[in-house]
């Protein structure tokens, strides 16, 4: 039988700081470190626009693009709510999706 599993989707940009570095180290930290999330995947965009309309895209032009970073994971929902708790004050509110889902 399948195993339930909570999906989370985080959507930061690549020069977003956290705390004390790069938010993206340090979300990756948090979640490898302290909650021992299995695996977590960076995916980088090509481009992308967030709520102030500023387009943000990868081209010769630009010597630095700032462009979209989405981090995924998934884990038991105990594991997930734990982890998005702990992400709370490090990745902007309305930021972090998530949904359940059955691991095949």
């Amino acid at each position: 039988m399948p195993d339930e599993v909570t999906v989370v989707r985080i959507y930061i940009s690549e020069a977003d700081h956290g705390r004390r570095h790069n938010r993206m180290h340090e979300i990756l930290a948090l979640l490898r470190d302290q909650h021992g999330i299995h695996g977590v995947t960076v995916f980088r965009g090509i481009a992308g626009f967030g709520s102030s309309g500023e387009v943000h895209a990868a081209d010769l032009l630009r010597l630095t693009a700032d462009l979209p970073i989405v981090i995924e994971f998934f884990d038991a929902p105990d594991l997930a709510e734990a982890a998005l708790t702990a992400l709370r004050g490090l990745v902007p509110d309305g930021h972090v999706i998530s949904w359940s889902a059955r691991r095949r």
